[in-house]
């Protein structure tokens, strides 16, 4: 087959490919769609969806307390972790001891009732060990830039001075919030299997 007819095939199949997407693209939803996962938030170019959420919520990562919304509080979080890891990445931090990065996952797993119990969040979840071992490194590294960058005689001083500057990075950042709270008598979101 010569040259000519092979650009032209698959011109012919590209043209099929798109007209099938604009017909697809076209078709309403229906009732029954289940919506798999949902985009919240964009942060410095950092998507963040439901599935973050729930995942931080149930690795125990981020604590909503008693609120009669916890997808926002949670999101809330979520968006300020990624501006400040922003910041982090660079003024590149010294990364965690092994013992250190040990010791936050074995802390994660300790919430559960068994390791088995964690395997299966985290199967459930979508994601393995190296994840979370992987968002523990991250959170360490924040920690140690927090420290090492804002001093204070008390832990609550700190904490004022973090939450300012929080407050400035998202200022300056480019957060696009699309989350929208339920409408009463529906779920938030974040109660995990059989407790939405």
């Amino acid at each position: 087959m010569t040259g000519i007819f092979r650009h032209r095939r698959a011109r012919v199949a590209i043209g099929a490919l798109a007209a099938a997407l604009v017909v697809l693209g076209s078709v309403p939803a229906r009732a029954s769609d289940e919506v798999i996962d949902r985009v919240l938030a964009v942060a410095s170019g950092e998507v963040i969806t439901l599935s973050d959420v729930r995942g931080a919520v149930e690795l125990g990562r981020v604590q909503a307390g008693n609120v009669a919304d916890p997808t926002r509080v949670v999101l809330s979080q979520l968006i300020d972790r990624v501006l400040v890891l922003s910041e982090v990445e660079r003024f590149a931090p010294p990364e965690p001891s092994p013992v250190a990065l040990d010791s936050a996952v074995n802390s994660v797993v300790a919430r559960f009732p068994s390791p088995q119990a964690f395997d299966t969040t985290l199967s459930r979840l979508g994601v393995d060990r190296d994840y979370v071992r992987e968002l523990l490194r991250e959170d360490l590294r924040i920690q140690a830039y927090l420290d090492q960058r804002f001093t204070a005689d008390t832990l609550e001083q700190q904490r004022v001075m973090v939450d300012d500057w929080i407050a400035g990075l998202r200022k300056r950042a480019e957060v696009v919030d699309r989350y929208e709270p339920a409408v009463s008598g529906q779920s938030s979101g974040t109660g995990g299997p059989g407790r939405d």
